[in-house]
């Protein structure tokens, strides 16, 4: 420990410009669909950056596909990646993540800081993942101060779509993850500071029913009600939920004056899996569904989604991933545990293609998505060290990872 101790202690005389850099970040809203917003955050941390002295590149992403409240197709821009590399050539090479959004929008009244108690921070994306990025800055810079970096290569990549399923991005991190050896990614901690080794898969499907508008009184026998129609797909759907299935019916929209049969209904729900293979499963369950009721009534629903996040499995070279971190913890005094997760993210996308993947590297908090968000402050120097040391000792081969077959296991 004593060759990596002087610059983890320059972390430490970090603490206060990391609380002072966070809020400013926090202050920005950079909410999924507010473009300028996600520009003024790329402009802030091409700045805070800039001390790698690494290269820079915007990426445009595609634009988000979506079914609009009429039922449409309609594509919303996105706003740009950022991707940050340095020594593309150095025989380890490491990924790191990051999400640009927050569940924030513009118009949201959550738009501040506020310090709780003199360890808490409140504000938008302090936590998720704003925090973790200023981890990822402050790491980074002390494993550059240090003599092994030369022997260590690293990529970041900073999208803007995370909060959103990563729709413009997912391809930028597949073909990220497919030239590493690992990948760390930021994203919170658990609030009692385990990381998480697996997570569940994730679709997002929108159905939209159409029938035929016509006046109750007069005509009631001639409209075809497109709530009805959906009503029953909605009672099928929720009896797919099962000890390995989680479905969950999260929005409907439809109808008018309650004088006129509806001519239109959508319905937006959320499938969790466990298993790689129960993702094609539930889809043709899903689709079975909804061709029944269409061939035996006059409905017409469509459907539209699937499955965006892969679950993220816990397989040997990622156990092996953790027990290298959970080493760097324990000669920091941490404790690390991990468990799994209901939740996703771009983890969940970069495993799916083979990369070993640590994605709660990020700082302890909680309450995230609401406008209760915090930030454990002293997490912030913790994390960095953490990631700091394994890194040092990756650039130094205390840890060991095989060179010639990217996502081959690590061991300490």
């Amino acid at each position: 420990m004593d060759r990596y101790r002087l610059f983890l202690d320059w972390i430490d005389e970090q603490e206060k410009e990391m609380q002072l850099l966070l809020r400013r970040w926090s202050e920005i809203n950079s909410g999924s669909e507010n473009v300028k917003g996600i520009a003024l955050m790329i402009q802030a941390l091409k700045k805070a950056f800039s001390t790698l002295d690494a290269s820079m590149q915007d990426h445009n992403l595609e634009n988000w596909k979506k079914i609009d409240s009429n039922g449409n197709a309609i594509e919303v821009p996105l706003g740009k990646a950022l991707s940050i590399r340095k020594r593309p050539s150095a025989p380890i090479q490491v990924f790191l993540g990051a999400h640009l959004d927050t569940v924030f929008p513009v118009n949201s009244p959550f738009q501040h800081c506020q310090l709780i108690d003199k360890n808490t921070l409140n504000g938008p994306g302090v936590a998720d993942i704003k925090g973790g990025i200023m981890v990822m800055l402050k790491a980074l810079e002390a494993f550059e101060r240090s003599p092994f970096a030369e022997n260590l290569g690293w990529e970041i990549l900073f999208n803007p779509d995370e909060e959103i399923g990563s729709p413009g991005s997912a391809p930028l991190l597949r073909k990220y993850g497919k030239k590493h050896h690992i990948g760390l990614v930021f994203e919170p901690s658990l609030p009692n500071g385990a990381l998480i080794n697996q997570r569940k898969g994730s679709a997002i499907y929108t159905v939209v029913s159409k029938g035929k508008a016509a006046h109750v009184g007069r005509e009631f026998k001639q409209g075809e009600s497109a709530i009805v129609h959906l009503a029953k797909l909605i009672q099928s759907l929720d009896q797919l939920n099962s000890s390995d299935v989680i479905l969950n019916i999260g929005n409907i929209e439809g109808g008018g004056p309650v004088n006129i049969v509806p001519d239109l209904a959508i319905c937006r729900f959320n499938v969790r899996v466990d298993k790689p293979e129960t993702m094609d499963d539930i889809d043709n369950e899903i689709k079975q569904l909804i061709n029944t009721i269409n061939k035996n009534s006059a409905g017409d629903l469509t459907l539209h989604g699937g499955f965006t996040r892969p679950p993220k499995t816990f397989d040997k070279h990622t156990e092996a991933l953790f027990e290298a971190i959970r080493t760097c913890g324990k000669d920091l005094g941490l404790e690390l545990k991990w468990q799994s997760s209901g939740g996703v993210c771009d983890g969940n996308i970069l495993a799916s293609v083979g990369l070993p993947t640590i994605d709660t590297l990020g700082v302890r908090g909680g309450a995230i998505h609401t406008s209760d968000e915090y930030v454990l402050l002293d997490s912030l120097c913790e994390r960095a060290r953490l990631v700091a040391l394994f890194l040092m000792k990756l650039a130094s081969k205390e840890i060991t990872l095989d060179k010639e077959i990217p996502h081959e296991s690590i061991t300490c």
